[in-house]
């Protein structure tokens, strides 16, 4: 109760210093991995720890690897794209719009109204 006897009010009995009992936030960022990945200060990259810094760049191998990779893949994309441009413009020529009657269009005879 209130001193003198009075009903107090939700907020009077329950003070802002309490909110953080009421919501679980660490609770929800540690769960939320999008939300954790930004209040980290330290990893581990490779077994190396990382402080408030950029992680150790990778190795030459590594680095070599994912150029051929890239390399083949875009070869891949542009020789299949010279060779075979069916796969973006189709398989069939296109119609020549000119030679259509205006009833394949849809077009009522001029006759009409």
């Amino acid at each position: 109760g209130a001193p003198g006897g009075g009903q107090q009010y939700y907020w009077q009995q329950h003070s802002w210093s309490g909110l953080h009992n009421m919501i679980p936030l660490r609770l929800i960022i540690k769960s939320v991995p999008v939300l954790s990945r930004g209040f980290k200060t330290s990893a581990k990259y490779g077994g190396e720890w990382t402080y408030r810094t950029a992680p150790p760049p990778p190795p030459k191998s590594i680095i070599m690897k994912a150029e051929i990779m890239g390399a083949f893949m875009w070869w891949w994309i542009l020789y299949h794209l010279f060779t075979e441009p069916e796969h973006i413009t189709g398989e069939f020529p296109y119609p020549d719009v000119s030679k259509w009657t205006n009833a394949e269009l849809g077009i009522p005879p001029d006759d009409e109204d």
